[in-house]
């Protein structure tokens, strides 16, 4: 692994980033916490369900509003460090005070999740556009695919400690209450170590450059909300592949969403499984998915990011079908790890085939569009799942929207040239 200079670090630093922050999407978001709150915190699963779907949502619709213009005062302004150092502090802070909601206690915990994940999402922004400067362009899909398999790994351990820890133990340590469910909210606070232990390699091993040339406070802000308006038409109109890569990862990423979100709650629900059930089978499934991203960097590489998605979009597909025809929980089980393989590589290619693509002067405004353009209609795949769970009283044909996302998305996906893209990135701007 070297990156431009040869520095083995910044790339090693950068990666446990992601091993750092994905302990938050593995516990919060996907498996322990969301189902917590749906059963133990909200009145009940129904409502517990729809207020966790509307959460979700909201972080989606702010993200999208706020991620490109953050972006573009993070390069004008030169404060992508900074804004990576207080989205990482917000974050780590805001999922720590989790622990403090208990039962019924919907408003509070409701609040502290949207704000973590707010910040959490935000974070994800300003990390992705080092990407390009840390990564040679003949091995950007590998190491972004290593990025994608140490979060996994990270998010198997934590998840790892905080199931057989403090979850799946007679008595969990520290005096923690299990009636009051305290071991299982101490994962937040877990979380919250993690990632700001595992984050400190990324602050002291990647360098940002020195900046003198920074505006003022008020002219940095008009300065980027008229260069918002300016970069949103250059992607449109002068890097067509970034706009129309950006287009269907808008579509295909709801897929992803629509499964972090709420695929546990659906296995939970037509399988019966139990909370500990559940993560023991999110285990096996992040060990597929850090497999499936370590090993498809190398292949994005080879082939490229645009063949790579293609291979994962099929995969991810054929995994949908999968999950939402199983009989059995054994079915179940093997669906999640076929869908695992492909899961990890999906984001890792998409990332990477981005970073091919971006100018070097406007690469933390062009990821700021990328998160945009994974948040801008995420509230799509739940809300339909939703909808569709409550209109036919299945489960199954709410989780069978995942398909048409994938196979939608892939469709638009046929419209990228890779090559001109890469080289449009070349040009003089």
């Amino acid at each position: 692994m070297t990156a431009r200079g040869g520095d083995r670090r910044a790339i090693w630093g950068w990666c446990l980033y992601d091993f750092a922050n994905s302990a938050y999407t593995t516990l919060v978001v996907t498996f322990i916490y969301g189902i917590y709150f749906k059963n133990q915190i909200a009145a009940d699963t129904i409502t517990g369900t729809a207020l966790w779907t509307r959460g979700i949502t909201i972080t989606a619709i702010v993200v999208a509003v706020t991620s490109p213009f953050l972006g573009a005062i993070a390069d004008r302004g030169g404060m992508r460090r900074r804004f990576l150092v207080w989205s990482t502090v917000f974050t780590v802070f805001t999922v720590s005070l989790l622990y403090l909601p208990g039962p019924g206690q919907v408003a509070l915990a409701l609040t502290l999740f949207v704000m973590s994940n707010i910040s959490y999402e935000l974070s994800g922004v300003f990390y992705n556009s080092y990407l390009p400067d840390i990564s040679p362009p003949e091995k950007i899909g590998r190491i972004s695919g290593y990025g994608w398999a140490l979060g996994y790994v990270g998010g198997l351990l934590a998840m790892a400690i905080a199931l057989f820890v403090f979850i799946r133990v007679e008595v969990p340590p520290f005096g923690l209450d299990v009636a009051t469910g305290e071991n299982v909210r101490v994962s937040n606070l877990l979380v919250g170590v993690w990632f700001a232990v595992f984050s400190i390699p990324m602050f002291l091993w990647v360098k940002e450059p020195p900046r003198s040339d920074a505006p003022s406070a008020g002219q940095l802000v008009r300065e980027a909300a008229s260069q918002l308006g300016a970069t949103f038409r250059e992607i449109r109109d002068r890097y067509t592949d970034i706009f129309r890569l950006l287009v269907a990862r808008m579509v295909y990423n709801d897929g992803l969403v629509t499964i972090f979100a709420l695929g546990p709650l659906f296995v939970q629900e037509v399988f019966q499984m139990t909370m500990t059930e559940v993560l023991q089978w999110g285990i096996f499934v992040n060990v597929t998915a850090g497999l499936g991203a370590f090993a498809m960097g190398f292949l994005d590489d080879r082939v490229g990011g645009k063949k790579t998605l293609f291979v994962t979009l099929i995969g991810l597909t054929i995994g949908g079908v999968w999950a939402v025809t199983a009989a059995d929980t054994g079915s179940i089980y093997l669906a999640g790890l076929w869908i695992g393989i492909f899961v990890g590589p999906n984001q890792a290619a998409s990332r990477s085939l981005l970073g091919r693509f971006v100018p070097e002067v406007k690469e933390t405004e062009f990821y700021g569009f990328f998160a945009f353009s994974g948040k801008a209609i995420a509230f799509l795949g739940p809300l339909m799942y939703g909808e569709l769970t409550r209109i036919t009283g299945n489960p199954r044909l709410g989780m069978a929207s995942i398909i048409l996302f994938f196979l939608i998305g892939g469709l638009i996906l046929t419209t990228v040239d890779e090559r001109r893209g890469a080289e449009r990135a070349l040009e003089p701007a």
